[in-house]
């Protein structure tokens, strides 16, 4: 099957034959449909991960980020043109990029536990404590200026009849 569009002025404006053109729409259609499978089958994934129980699993966060990593690399290897590169320059834009990565991942792993889990609690703040339990009390601070710092009660004026 070959491959036909009505775009003809790529090869004019970059002195490409025709040939040349086909190839290199052919190769952004082939990186979009390879990016479209991976996208839906994370997504199949992820709507599947709830009703097998694999929600907030480990298999699951490797499963997401081995993925998101492999789409990025492709975006970067296809579109930045290092496909065509020597192998050290690949290197040397990838392995920065890979490292800052599993820096980020270990970071959102190690350290994103502030999300509710009480198991992970560490510190208790007196502060936010005593404001949950004024709260609780009714003691907080409301819309209104009941009791706002600063405020002074105006004096009441008696009406003359």
């Amino acid at each position: 099957m070959e491959f036909h569009d009505d775009y003809p002025s790529y090869e004019t404006m970059y002195n490409h034959d025709e040939a040349y053109g086909k190839k290199a729409r052919r190769t952004l259609w082939n990186v979009f449909w390879i990016m479209l499978a991976i996208t839906i089958g994370e997504l199949i994934v992820g709507f599947m991960a709830p009703g097998k129980g694999w929600s907030g699993s480990v298999w699951l966060k490797i499963f997401f980020i081995s993925f998101t990593i492999i789409k990025a690399g492709y975006i970067v290897i296809a579109f930045m043109h290092l496909g065509h590169e020597v192998k050290f320059f690949k290197y040397m834009i990838l392995v920065p990029y890979l490292l800052f990565m599993f820096y980020i991942i270990f970071i959102v792993l190690t350290e994103g536990t502030y999300s509710g889990q009480k198991a992970n609690v560490t510190r208790v703040d007196p502060i936010l404590i005593q404001q949950q339990l004024d709260l609780q009390k009714g003691h907080g601070h409301g819309s209104g200026h009941e009791a706002a710092a600063g405020h002074q009660e105006a004096p009441k004026e008696e009406a003359h009849h």
